[in-house]
């Protein structure tokens, strides 16, 4: 199977243009939730790719404001190539993107493009996730300000936190996305509102400020500080370790989520990620 199959073709694909502004790129990758956006240039010969934005492109720039300036070069891949070397692309290089050039622009291919295509059975699926699961998992407490779970998230280099009970059982999860829908964007630059703890606060961390290295590229960011509980997801679909790729990414897609628990006997022993089954095709 070809990329040129599974890809967005160029007439869905959302750009910025240059010359442009961290806003023009702010304004996609925070409506519309995306990691990373494609930038282009109109020239008399036609659009040219010239590289891509992502959140942490904005994060660790702050001050600027030029988009040719804030961009980056990025590995990239043509229509022709097979989808099983851009998934191997896809992990050694940690993209969950990857724009597909040919004389330009001509679509990207994403994560779950390949997650799709496992599930189609057009590559293959046939391994159980037992042997693609990660067995370290990412875990929050039920009480954690979300704030707090929002760094833990952003430490953790994970989009996602189990979240665990007084018990130490298996109460949620909550994801990147849960975060993102309850965040708000602040005007200036001087008012932190609820994203810094009070100094009497138990859980205060010096220095603490609501902003994930994949969420808002802004240092004035609100998340509520209400526990994590008020904003997880109880009911978590979870898998066993018996099942293949091809069953648990037709799971992912179906619940339209990245990461299911793997359990055993009802217990948490790991986490299935999309990109974890990229490993098996």
């Amino acid at each position: 199977m070809h990329v040129a199959d599974a890809m967005t073709p160029r007439s869905d694909v959302v750009t910025v243009a240059l010359p442009g502004t961290r806003d023009d790129a702010l304004e996609y990758l925070q409506e519309r939730g995306f990691s990373s956006i494609p930038v282009v240039k109109e020239t008399d010969d036609g659009e040219v790719y010239r590289g891509l934005v992502s959140r942490d492109d904005l994060i660790e720039n702050p001050d600027e404001d030029q988009l040719a300036l804030l961009m980056r070069e990025v590995p990239t891949t043509t229509p022709e190539t097979d989808i099983v070397d851009v998934a191997e692309l896809m992990q050694t290089e940690g993209a969950r993107r990857v724009p597909v050039v040919d004389d330009g622009l001509v679509g990207i291919i994403t994560v779950t493009d390949v997650v799709r295509a496992i599930a189609r059975g057009e590559v293959d699926g046939d391994t159980t996730v037992d042997t693609l699961a990660t067995p370290e998992v990412n875990t929050t407490y039920v009480e954690t300000p979300l704030t707090v779970a929002e760094r833990e998230i952003n430490y953790a280099n994970v989009p996602y936190a189990v979240v665990l009970d007084d018990e130490g059982g298996m109460a949620g999860i909550l994801t990147e996305v849960d975060i993102i829908d309850v965040a708000r964007v602040v005007e200036g630059e001087d008012d932190t509102g609820e994203s810094i703890a009070n100094q009497d606060d138990e859980w205060m961390w010096e220095g603490i400020k609501a902003v994930g290295n994949r969420y808002f590229p802004t240092r004035n960011v609100e998340i509520p500080r209400e526990p994590v509980a008020t904003f997880m997801t109880e009911d978590v679909v979870t898998v066993s370790g018996h099942k293949t790729a091809r069953e648990v990414a037709k799971v992912l897609l179906s619940n339209d989520v990245e990461q299911v628990p793997l359990v055993d006997g009802g217990a948490l022993v790991g986490i299935v990620r999309d990109v974890d089954l990229l490993r098996g095709v």
